[in-house]
């Protein structure tokens, strides 16, 4: 991979993890695009890569979110605190939306990755995830609640979309605020939760490579560490506009996101098809 490749990876990673467009899926088909034949996806040391900029990514989430995580942490230290209440229930709900995707991606690892391996599949789920974003801004209730009045089920069922980013070109953060929709959230605090949940979901996503990384080197590198700069940096700006894009545009948020998706699914999907 040249200095090139990997800053262009970057960047797509720093946008495609917090835009609800699919990450996963844009790591998959863009090397494809692209024509990049160096760039092996399905090569053992391409996770631990990714994982680089996953961590860049994670880091720059912290830095944005910190006030909210330093507020957990006093919360969870200071249990008996009343003012603290607010914070640990939304801590705890935090908590329990990870769950399910952590179990799942910790038992089908090795089936999961085998998603690296078929752009097109990816394409055709970049479709489905405009689907997805369509009609979950269109079903969304229109009494919300505020997000520390989320209830353990609730949690359960954001986590349980949040699932639908193990499969390649599915979004992530698309699909946790379709269930904070659902919820009852609104488009800032369904996009607050998404990203606080990225947090724990990213760093233990870093921690499966690790091993690999620590030990056999693979991916790691000064390739490696400029891209996970460059991914930091990229998010730190993706989590900033997209806040205040949720903040100012309450009524047909998701729309330009899913009309993306279908695009860029469709071409993606009929260039692959046809080449």
């Amino acid at each position: 991979m040249t200095p090139l490749q990997a800053v262009v990876m970057a960047i797509l990673q720093g946008i495609t993890e917090l835009f609800p467009i699919s990450s996963l899926g844009h790591a998959v088909i863009a090397p494809v695009l692209l024509g990049w034949r160096n760039v092996d996806e399905a090569a053992e040391g391409f996770l631990p890569f990714l994982a680089v900029m996953h961590l860049g990514t994670a880091i720059a989430l912290l830095g944005f979110f910190w006030r909210d995580w330093f507020g957990f942490a006093l919360s969870v230290v200071r249990f008996n605190d009343p003012e603290g209440a607010a914070d640990r229930r939304v801590f705890w709900r935090v908590v329990v939306a990870t769950i399910p995707a952590v179990v799942l991606g910790f038992f089908f690892e090795k089936t999961l990755k085998q998603g690296f391996a078929a752009p097109t599949l990816a394409a055709a789920f970049l479709i489905v995830n405009g689907v997805m974003l369509f009609f979950a801004e269109r079903l969304r209730r229109r009494t919300t609640r505020k997000l520390d009045q989320l209830r353990f089920a609730d949690a359960v069922v954001i986590g349980l979309w949040q699932c639908l980013a193990l499969i390649p070109g599915m979004s992530r953060s698309g699909a946790t605020m379709s269930g904070g929709y659902l919820c009852g959230l609104d488009h800032e605090d369904s996009a607050r939760f998404s990203f606080l949940t990225a947090t724990p979901i990213i760093l233990g996503a870093v921690a499966l490579e690790a091993p690999k990384l620590l030990h056999n080197h693979q991916g790691l590198g000064p390739l490696a560490i400029l891209a996970g700069v460059v991914a930091g940096v990229t998010a730190l700006l993706s989590v900033w506009a997209l806040m205040k894009w949720f903040r100012t545009h309450e009524v047909r948020g998701f729309t330009p996101f899913a009309i993306y998706c279908w695009i860029a699914g469709a071409v993606s999907l009929v260039w692959l098809l046809l080449r």
